[in-house]
């Protein structure tokens, strides 16, 4: 597919792609980046242990394009360690993440750049979403709007920084670490909670990232059971760190008290009552911790 666009500015962006399985999807993530209004230096495509024809498609949108576009592959691991394969393999100081089944607006990569190059000590930003399922708008709560700065307490709660709207610089993981892959899902979930009790995040101010979902095939669909388990492990990963202020302990600790209570009321609802009391003797545990310093 040769690529028509004349750019007038290439920037030092590498754009990564986890795919898994996404033959009928990913052509459209790949052409929203290619239709930027500025060009990113290379599009990463790390292929999770598809079976269908993701690695022939990707071979062939990559032909005569201006920009290079790479493939890789790995045996199915999770979308976390396939995030880490494209971040050790991009040659960009910034990196921008955008899943398989969703797409950016033509401005995304030159507004989110310019607000990072306005504020050249911030590790990272992300934009706001619009949400789609089956090609139908759907209004987000005000709890999952995305937020500027400090947004720890809001990480908390639930996953609010959508994983196609980042631009990271990649000092950000020189810091923070990588994506966990012993997370098969909340992976996203874990990796906010280490980057936000640490840093601010930019928030730029427009819908430039188009969030797909509803669909049985995607890794929050077929974790949505256990997705609070996961969150919890994470929250208490966090607290065992030692990494938070004395703020943001007590805020994680409320959090995971709460988790806990539903996640275990849940199990007990559905008939899995030794789970629902062990999540019940973790929420004992840590009733009556309190934050020492």
């Amino acid at each position: 597919m040769p690529n028509q666009r004349l750019y007038t500015q290439m920037a030092k962006i590498s754009a990564i792609i986890p795919t898994y399985n996404r033959e009928k999807l990913i052509e459209r993530a790949i052409r929203s980046i290619l239709g930027q209004t500025i060009a990113c230096s290379e599009i990463l495509v790390v292929d999770d242990g598809s079976q269908d024809q993701t690695a022939a498609l990707v071979r062939s949108l990559g032909e005569n394009c201006d920009i290079p576009v790479h493939y890789f592959y790995q045996d199915n691991m999770g979308p976390a360690a396939a995030r880490n394969l494209g971040v050790q393999q991009a040659q960009s100081e910034l990196i921008a993440f955008l899943d398989s089944d969703d797409h950016w607006r033509k401005d995304k990569l030159a507004c989110q750049l310019r607000v990072m190059e306005d504020n050249p000590g911030s590790l990272i930003s992300h934009t706001r979403e619009q949400w789609m399922r089956e090609g139908v708008h759907l209004n987000q709560k005000k709890k999952h709007i995305q937020r500027h700065g400090d947004i720890f307490a809001h990480c908390l709660r639930l996953c609010t920084v959508g994983m196609s709207t980042v631009m990271a610089r990649r000092e950000l993981f020189e810091k923070a670490g990588f994506f966990s892959p012993e997370f098969r899902c909340c992976e996203d979930y874990d990796f906010w909670l280490r980057v936000s009790c640490r840093y601010p995040f930019l928030l730029v101010d427009k819908p430039l990232t188009i969030k797909e979902g509803g669909r049985e095939d995607q890794v929050s669909s077929q974790y949505r059971v256990g997705m609070d388990r996961l969150r919890i492990q994470a929250i208490t990963r966090l607290l065992d760190n030692e990494i938070l202020t004395g703020e943001q302990h007590e805020l994680a600790l409320q959090e995971l008290r709460q988790k806990c209570q539903v996640y275990g009321h849940g199990c007990i609802k559905h008939g899995k009552g030794e789970e629902g009391r062990e999540y019940f003797d973790l929420y004992k545990k840590y009733q009556y911790a309190v934050v020492v310093g």
